[in-house]
């Protein structure tokens, strides 16, 4: 992998039902990019090898939710990119932590 970026979207919502029903359809968007990820409390975390195409995902998370239904959507992203070589995959960050 050559770059992991991990986003937050916080819609402005009506209720927590709503914000939920936002959350999740961002997160089935970037499900739906066949990418490797991993979806936490706070965040979800994408990685692959096209940094641009991570970057529209990243784009497009805000406009999926806006087209949800949230009026107005702010959102936190990490990323970590190295073009030559490899970054620490999800997988190796995170597998020894995983419940039986």
């Amino acid at each position: 992998m050559k770059a992991s970026i991990a986003v937050q979207v916080l819609p402005e919502a009506k209720n927590e039902e709503e914000l939920i029903r936002i959350v999740d359809e961002v997160i089935a968007y970037i499900k739906s990019s066949g990418l490797h990820c991993h979806v936490g409390p706070f965040e979800t975390t994408v990685e692959g090898d096209d940094y641009d195409r991570l970057m529209d995902i990243v784009k497009e998370c805000q406009h999926v939710a806006i087209r949800a239904g949230a009026e107005k959507v702010a959102a936190y992203v990490k990323v970590v990119y190295r073009p030559e070589g490899e970054i620490l995959t999800i997988d190796k960050k995170i597998t020894k932590h995983a419940e039986a």
